[in-house]
């Protein structure tokens, strides 16, 4: 009974090695591709907008002194860009 057991865990082994492609695609999807550059220059703008709306929040709820030092620097960073 045990040697049936064990040969009932290899062949699952070799059929998950044999699927793991499928497996990983299918329950583990790759995130959105950017297909242009102009996808790729507006997602990275979404991103940076979000991250500035985070930090303006932030500030908004106590004032510029709730922020620290890398908020700030982060905040002058992204307003240049």
């Amino acid at each position: 009974m045990s040697g049936v057991l064990i040969l009932g865990i290899i062949v699952a082994a070799v059929l998950l090695f044999v699927n793991r492609a499928w497996i990983k695609n299918r329950f583990f999807p790759d995130q959105q591709k950017n297909y242009t550059i102009d996808d790729q220059f507006n997602s990275d703008k979404r991103e940076r907008e979000k991250e500035i709306d985070r930090l303006l929040s932030k500030m908004g709820k106590n004032g510029i002194h709730d922020l620290s030092a890398k908020d700030r620097k982060r905040l002058d960073e992204l307003s240049k860009m």
